[in-house]
């Protein structure tokens, strides 16, 4: 499989060398494994002969005249972390030249994909129009606002739709490329990924959400705060807004203003959360841990992580 890697000037730097480290280390896994799996052929490839990351390093593009077509074409994130940085980066040359060559791969039967503040670049090409896609949770509004003929699932992390693979948050990057070497080979994914994200820790990914919240909205900030705290009981919007002395209206436009979630599927988001780390850290029973989370029995559980992950309990349990 031939990945083209498309670096612009002030790419994410974590982000692009997680794409990179994640493909090289499937080859080298394949190759050490004896997998049956195709590799991948890795291009660095750049709209200009100069490209440095944001942090300042160089990045060493390849000429694509005289690279193979290839099957795939990764965009990772430009780092902008607000909408008024990001969105005049979209009409710089380079950018304007990318969204050319973008669709120039595409007519030639590439896919393509993007992770983070890369799916707007993505998305200004034209390319995801029709389709679904995800984006970074805190532009989301934006994102809806800029390309209306896109159907944004912001509660999503990787979105593949048709020819185009979107993926959410900066750490993404990891969750999109798993997903490339996983429709090539699910084993070699596996391998891959328990050399790279196998623990048994609580993801970093909530308090991560509580500090960017912070810089966003505070109201919003101190809704996560209080739901985290009365996670095991019975949560009412009503409730919650009279603890945040608002409103019910107040809290739920502001929520999806800056997470484009309603407060009930927030809520939900952060109790499979907590369920699916008491699964894989515990031996709590299923019921047990229904009850820590706030729903009424093990059933439900069940019946919402199989619907909202696609997983059963037997599976995160195994992982």
């Amino acid at each position: 499989m031939r990945i083209f890697v498309l670096a612009l000037d002030g790419v994410f730097d974590t982000g692009l060398t997680t794409v990179l480290d994640s493909l090289t280390m499937a080859n080298s896994l394949g190759d050490a494994t004896g997998m049956a799996a195709t590799g991948f052929d890795i291009t660095l490839v750049g709209m200009r002969s100069q490209v440095r990351t944001e942090l300042g390093l160089q990045v060493p593009v390849r000429d694509m005249s005289s690279a193979p077509a290839p099957d795939w074409v990764v965009l990772p994130a430009l780092n902008r972390m607000t909408g008024e940085t990001l969105v005049p980066v979209l009409g710089r040359d380079d950018v304007v030249d990318a969204l050319a060559a973008l669709r120039s791969w595409r007519s030639g039967g590439a896919r393509v994909a993007a992770a983070c503040t890369g799916t707007f670049v993505l998305a200004e090409s034209g390319l995801l129009d029709g389709g679904e896609a995800t984006t970074t949770w805190w532009l989301s509004p934006l994102f809806r606002q800029r390309y209306p003929h896109v159907h944004l699932d912001a509660h999503r992390l990787v979105v593949p739709s048709g020819a185009a693979l979107t993926a959410g948050a900066a750490l993404s990057h990891l969750d999109l490329a798993l997903w490339l070497i996983r429709n090539n080979s699910p084993e070699l994914a596996a391998l891959v990924a328990k050399y790279l994200v196998f623990d048994t820790r609580l993801s970093q990914s909530a308090y991560a959400i509580s500090d960017h919240l912070s810089h966003s909205d505070p109201l919003v900030e101190r809704f996560d705060r209080w739901v985290r705290e009365h996670l095991g009981t019975a949560i009412s919007l009503d409730a919650a807004a009279d603890a945040l002395a608002t409103s019910p209206r107040t809290l739920s436009r502001r929520l999806n203003a800056v997470l484009g979630k309603t407060p009930v599927e927030y809520i939900q988001d952060l109790r499979i959360e907590c369920a699916v780390h008491l699964l894989r850290t515990s031996k709590l029973t299923v019921d047990r841990i229904a009850e820590q989370v706030g729903y009424a029995d093990g059933h439900t559980l069940r019946t919402l992580l199989r619907r909202r992950i696609g997983k059963g309990v037997r599976e995160l349990r195994a992982s």
